[in-house]
């Protein structure tokens, strides 16, 4: 069963990634690698990425007029998307003790949702 685990960050994660020095930094990314590895090793992740800041988010919407692309900044947030991982493992159990994995589930919010197909509303 595929899951997605949408990694926030927070102001209190954000100034303590840029509180670190480097080789803390470096040790935090080698971490994710380790991760990644365990759950490549296990063949549970299909794509993990980090995302962006929100200062380089650009919003989509689409009018009479077509679309339209509008930069930041936008309404302060104080959770953002930072990361994702899409999973395919054997049930929810499994995924929440992989999002139990992530750094950032100390700091703030890891969600965990089932991912839906496009074809009905069956999980």
């Amino acid at each position: 069963m595929k899951y997605v685990v949408l990694i926030y960050g927070n102001p209190e994660s954000r100034q303590a990634w840029e509180g670190m020095s480097d080789e803390q930094r470096a040790a935090g990314l080698a971490y994710y690698q380790q991760l990644n590895d365990d759950l490549d090793a296990s063949g549970e992740r299909l794509v993990s990425e980090r995302l962006a800041f929100p200062e380089l988010t650009k919003q989509v919407s689409v009018g009479d007029s077509g679309p339209q692309t509008t930069d930041g900044p936008f309404a302060e947030a104080k959770e953002f998307l930072a990361g994702f991982y899409l999973l395919d493992c054997e049930g929810e159990e499994r995924a929440l003790e992989i999002a139990g994995r992530i750094p950032e589930a100390a700091f703030g919010v890891v969600e965990v949702r089932p991912v839906m197909g496009l074809h009905g509303t069956e999980l």
